[in-house]
């Protein structure tokens, strides 16, 4: 019989959106919470994912939001965890404007609204987590008509698919996961955008394109140093930088960063213990 690898994750304290927030990154099968324990599944029984979830967890301990952690792991027989952690899934009200709607609940639209049609499958980006629903809020403010929009790390697409709603002429949005990938498309068909959303399986690096009006990248704060100078190219001179992925204690690092390559900060959105960020290109 097919088998999971399950860890169990605890921490004092137990900032649950924060834990999740980035274990997410680590694309689990599915996360579970119960009584302040948090649960991630594998489908993969690779015991090498236990070093990068210690690595993960000491980082959010570094950043001061936990002062210790335990990691136990079992192996289990299948269970089909995306199936369970659907039906937890509900339509999501963003803004006034935008709301996300996964296609097996009902909903009736009021005038003006946009909807959303995401269906997850465990990726990254169902518009429940702070960063997403930041991200989505300064693209409500800041899309053009026309623009032509990188969405990186792209997860289920969702910001790449809000942006071309909302006015953009054109969103590729990439990510180095491969069920992203197939998420990623999959979603872009339900919204019909086939013709203005590109889901790539892609490094940034691999994108060959360096006059986009927008750039999004939602993303953990070491990534978003580390391909901060990828990113500058890719942008048009007075172009709009958003970052999110962030938390509070991470803004006087990052505007130190992209201040430092010509980036002017612009604004700033906070939810929480999380922030999205705004920057103009110089």
């Amino acid at each position: 019989m097919k088998q999971y690898l399950r860890i169990k994750v605890e921490t004092v304290p137990f900032p649950t959106d924060i834990l999740t927030g980035f274990l997410w990154g680590l694309s689990p099968s599915g996360i579970e919470e119960e009584d302040d324990v948090l649960f991630l599944y594998f489908n993969n029984k690779d015991m090498r994912i236990i070093g990068e979830i210690e690595r993960v967890l000491n980082e959010i301990r570094n950043s001061g939001f936990i002062n210790s952690f335990t990691i136990t792991q079992e192996i289990h027989d299948y269970k089909n965890w995306n199936e369970e952690w659907e039906r937890s899934l509900n339509i999501i009200k963003v803004t006034e404007k935008i709301v996300i709607k996964p296609t097996f609940r009902e909903y009736e639209p009021k005038p003006n609204e946009i909807v959303i049609l995401i269906d997850p499958k465990m990726s990254f980006g169902t518009g429940e987590h702070q960063t997403t629903r930041l991200i989505i809020q300064l693209l409500e403010k800041y899309i053009r008509t026309g623009m032509n929009v990188l969405d990186a790390g792209t997860g289920t697409g969702i910001l790449a698919i809000t942006a071309v709603k909302l006015g953009a002429d054109h969103a590729i949005g990439f990510d180095n996961d491969e069920l992203c990938l197939v998420n990623g498309l999959e979603n872009v068909e339900l919204n019909l955008l086939q013709d203005k959303v590109e889901i790539k399986l892609a490094e940034i690096n691999d994108i060959d394109s360096f006059n986009f009006d927008l750039v999004i990248a939602n993303i953990q704060k070491n990534v978003l140093i580390n391909i901060a100078d990828d990113l500058n190219k890719r942008l048009k001179k007075n172009g709009i930088l958003m970052l999110s992925g962030l938390l509070t204690s991470d803004e006087e690092d990052i505007n130190k960063k992209y201040g430092s390559i010509g980036f002017e900060f612009v604004e700033k959105l906070q939810m929480d213990e999380w922030i999205g960020l705004v920057y103009k290109k110089l």
